[in-house]
């Protein structure tokens, strides 16, 4: 199993139950296919670098998650039919990502205890 991470973006006019559904349902297209979810993040509304179809924010969402390179494709396909998400990027992580990744969690969950 390889070890990926995928942020994408959310259309900024969603409600907040619309935004919850959306991310659900990516969840759920993962967990299907015998993911093994590491971190989830929501990050909230952020301002876009530059304008995606006349929007200048989105809501960013963090998966990172374990799964056999094949779900990624399907994944992916969904995630250009949903009208929602504005922008992803998955991302296959190597030995020293997974690392760091785990000390930004290791940071963020210590700065939460705090």
């Amino acid at each position: 199993m390889n070890h990926y991470e995928t942020v994408f973006i959310l259309n900024p006019v969603l409600s907040e139950d619309q935004i919850k559904e959306t991310v659900k349902k990516f969840e759920d297209n993962l967990s299907g296919k015998g993911a093994k979810f590491v971190n989830k993040e929501d990050w909230g509304l952020k301002k876009l670098a530059y304008p995606i179809q006349n929007k200048k924010s989105g809501f960013y969402h963090l998966f990172e998650y374990q799964v056999e390179g094949s779900a990624i494709d399907g994944l992916e396909v969904e995630f250009r039919r949903d009208e929602r998400v504005m922008r992803y990027l998955t991302v296959k992580l190597d030995k020293h990502a997974v690392a760091w990744a785990e000390k930004r969690i290791k940071n963020r969950n210590a700065k939460a205890n705090a």
